[in-house]
Order: structure tokens, then sequence, then C-alpha cells
């Protein structure tokens, strides 16, 4: 899609910059997007390396764009995404394509809050929903009418995003064959950088309606969960809760098949997580979706990357963690001869333990067998970088190569998301759930900036959510590390308290 490549470009940007400037600064007052900027070349992209190649469905359209189109892109989608926040219009509850959130935090809300439901003697009915091609069936009009209402987003403004997905063109390549050029009537397009941002706006009303039906929800992109607590008083009583449930699933399917977007009901998967004995009480063999009946799972399900499972002991997603780990420290195994050691580490630290740190804030107060269990991959991982042989003592090896543990690394993970709470750089659902103690006395503890601990009643599921196990470990911290003036600063010093306590 350009004449150059982009790191000549980068490389000659102090020459190139005023005209790059220029060029965005035209379309800016003109509200109009130049032709050249609005073509692009699709690559089909398998969603999975296990998914069928020959099922169209199973591939996702990647557009590739002109840099200097997403140049202009970025620029609008900063400032549309800062008036979104001056003026309070996100749906707080969306992680995605927002700084300081990610999948993690989003799991960790939702883990805190079907932790805390269990803890109540209750039980949580979580519903995973399923979009088919969301990105492909936006329909502009609509999407223009919402920036317009919703938003507030009118006159030139408006204009230049009519322009911007007006007139759009795309050739699809495969290998090195092009399709015909082909106009673009719907959808954002995937591989930009306000297609993503424009999704969100056209989703904004899913959450009000989800909220209308007293269900809790979250969202990333186009994955949404919803889900709603019961406490199992008698049958009666769940059956309320689960056609609660099915009257907001019925309005959901209804809002977006109005709105161009297709619920895959076939594809919705429902699990209900509480304590065995508490399970035990209720029946619950399945949910009816739009009319169709989608089965209560007994099994783990995969939910943004982590495997949530029935009893939310966290033990599906470590098994997950630790077979993908060990795949790739297998293959890191057979040519360790042929890397030097600086080099082993690289990659066992981008293969090996990123597979056990990703999401690792959702395994605080796991069971010492699991924790054993992870702690051997790590173990395993250092000796294949140091050389070490299988009944050499670990612990030496891993104080050399300066890692941590894996429940340090866990510990490290809460306290991390819980200073940039305190900070105000978390998600605002986050920071919700960790309350400042109030200075009732003059006792010179109530100047270490101390929280609330929630009194809570299953220690294995209570003290677990994060609003309690944070709080927990946060106290117990130091208060110069707590003074920290940047992320960056905490980070180093809290590291290097966690390895000493550990080490020395």
């Amino acid at each position: 899609m350009d004449p150059i490549p982009t790191w000549i470009i980068r490389d000659a940007k102090n020459e190139l910059l005023p005209t790059i400037t220029d060029i965005i600064n035209a379309s800016l007052r003109s509200s109009e997007v130049p032709t050249s900027m609005k073509s692009a070349v699709v690559t089909p992209l398998l969603k999975k390396a296990t998914l069928d190649p020959e099922i169209l469905k199973n591939y996702r359209p990647v557009s590739n764009l002109s840099f200097v189109s997403k140049v202009l892109e970025r620029v609008v989608a900063q400032r549309l995404t800062s008036y979104m926040t001056d003026n309070n219009l996100h749906e707080y509850l969306q992680s995605a394509y927002k700084p300081g959130h990610s999948t993690e935090t989003a799991l960790v809300k939702v883990q805190n809050d079907i932790l805390t439901s269990i803890d109540q003697h209750g039980i949580v009915i979580l519903i995973l929903l399923d979009l088919s091609a969301a990105f492909d069936t936006i329909d502009h009009d609509v999407l223009f009418s919402r920036m317009e209402s919703t938003l507030g987003i009118t006159g030139p403004a408006l204009e230049w995003f009519r322009s911007y997905l007006g007139d759009r063109t795309l050739r699809v390549q495969i290998d090195d064959s092009f399709s015909a050029s082909q106009e673009i009537l719907w959808s954002v397009p995937q591989g930009s950088v306000l297609g993503p941002l424009l999704f969100l706006i056209y989703l904004l009303p899913l959450g009000i309606l989800i909220r209308k039906h007293g269900l809790e929800l979250h969202a990333y992109a186009d994955d949404t969960q919803l889900y709603i607590s019961i406490k199992p008083i008698n049958q009666r009583v769940v059956d309320e809760g689960v056609a609660k449930l099915e009257n907001c699933l019925t309005d959901i399917y209804t809002w977006m098949s109005q709105n161009k977007l297709k619920l895959n009901a076939d594809k919705t998967e429902v699990l209900v997580m509480g304590t065995p004995q508490m399970r035990a009480k209720i029946s619950i063999p399945s949910i009816t979706v739009n009319g169709v009946i989608v089965p209560v799972l007994n099994e783990p399900v995969g939910n943004l990357g982590a495997v949530f499972d029935p009893n939310m002991n966290m033990s599906a997603h470590v098994s997950k963690g630790i077979k993908s780990a060990n795949y790739h420290l297998r293959n890191i195994g057979k040519i360790r001869k042929f890397l030097n050691t600086d080099t082993t580490k690289s990659a066992i630290v981008s293969l090996v333990t990123s597979r056990l740190d990703y999401c690792n804030g959702l395994l605080c107060g796991i069971t010492d067998e699991l924790l054993c269990r992870l702690q051997k991959v790590q173990n395993n991982a250092a000796r294949v970088v140091s050389g070490s042989k299988k009944y050499d003592h670990i612990t030496p090896v891993l104080k050399d190569l300066h890692w941590l543990p894996i429940r340090k690394r866990i510990e490290f993970k809460i306290l991390l998301l819980t200073f940039k709470c305190m900070q105000g750089c978390a998600p605002l659902y986050l920071r919700e759930l960790l309350v400042k103690q109030a200075n009732t006395r003059t006792l010179r503890s109530n100047t270490k900036n101390l929280l609330q601990i929630p009194l809570t009643n299953l220690k294995r599921f209570g003290d677990r959510a994060f609003c309690a196990y944070a709080p927990r470990l946060w106290n117990e911290l130091p208060d110069n590390i707590k003074a920290a003036d940047s992320v960056q600063n905490f980070k180093k010093q809290l590291k290097t308290l966690l390895f000493r306590k550990e080490f020395n």
C-alpha cells in the first residue's frame, strides 16, 4: 500500500513531518479523507490454527492500509478518545482499546464478582455471548446516528467520519493473487486504528440494555459476558433468576437484530459456578436464547484467554498454561546446544514465562498443589537456561537469573494493579473495589495509606477475591514503596523487596 517501506518514512521523519502534518490538517479542515487513503488490501487470516481452513467463516479479514492513513486515524482516534473520556461517554465495563485496560483487568473484575457472590452463599450463572462477524456488519447510518445522538458529535467532525467510512474499497490478496476492487457498504475495517473505537461506540446501548434487567456485564470488544448471582434458597428462586436471564437474552437478540448484528446462540456458552454443595441444591439443565436451547456446561470454558471452571479453583487455567509452557520449553530444549545463554533466556521469557504470567492476577490464593505445578515448570525453564542438572538445587539458579518464584510473581501482579488503582491509572471498575481506611483516630498507622479488608465467609472463595486479597498484601508493604512516585519506581522497589524476602 505504500510506495516506500515504513521504516524509511520513520528514518526520514524530520524531512517528511511537515508534509504529513499538512495532509492531516487539510483533511481535518475540509472534513474529507482522500480516496487514496480509503483503499485496503485484505489478507484473510485463520482465527485459530486448529480451525478448518476450508470454512470461510474461520478467517478474519485484516485490512492492510497505507502508513499516512493510519497516522491520520491515530490523530482522530486520540482526539475522539479524549473527548469521550472528558465527557464520561465510554462504557466503563468495556475493556478493549483503552489505556490501562486489558483482558486481565477485565477478568480480575469478573472473577472478583463471582468469588464474592459465592462467598455470600450464592451461585453465579455466567453467559459468554458469541457474535458472528461483528465488525463486518456495522451499519454506517446507525453508527452516525449514534455518534450524533449519544456522543453529541455534529458538524464538520461528523462529516469527517462520514467521509472516512464512505466510498471505501478493498481487494483481497491470497499469496500473489488479488481480487477485483470492491466497494464497502458496511463494516469498519479490521486492522485500522479507528475501526475498533467506532465498533465500541456502536455497542454503547448494549450495556444500558443489560443493566435494565439487573444483570452484571463485562465486555472486551465483541466478547460480551453477563452474569447473575442467585441465592439458591429453593428451586423457585432459581427459576425466577433464570427467567430474568432469559428475558435479558431475548432483548439482546432483538436489539442485535435491529442493529444488523448477529448473536450466535449455537456458540453461546453457559456456566453455573458455586460450591459443589450449592450447585447440588439446584437444577439448571439449560437456558433458552431466542428459542434455541443452550445446555449448561459442567466443564471448564475459555474466557478471554483464561479458563473458568464451575468450582472457580483455577485448576483448568493452570493446566492450560502448563501445557502450553511445556510445549515451548521442550522445543527450546531441543535446540539449546545451538543457543548461547542470553538467547536462551530471551526465548524462555517470551515463550514460557509469558504463559505462566498471563492472567496470573487470577491465581491469588490458589492451592499449594497448583502453585507447585507452576513452580516445577519455572524450575525446568531455569535448568534449561543454566544447564544445571535435574537434581541440582534450584534456588541458587533462580537467584542468579533474578527470577521471582511463582508465588511472588502473583503477589507482584496483584500489588502492581493495586498501586495503579491508588494512583488513579487503573480501570475505574477495579478502583471501585478498593476502599481506603477511614481516619477515625489519630494514630501513626493512619498515615500508612491502608485499605479496608472486607469480612469474608469462605476462605477459599471470599479471601481470593481481589477486593480482599489486594488490601491484605498492600497493607503489609513498607510506606516508602507505597509512596513511589511512578509505576516504574514502584515495580523496581517492589521486585527488590520480594526478591530479598525470598532469597535472603
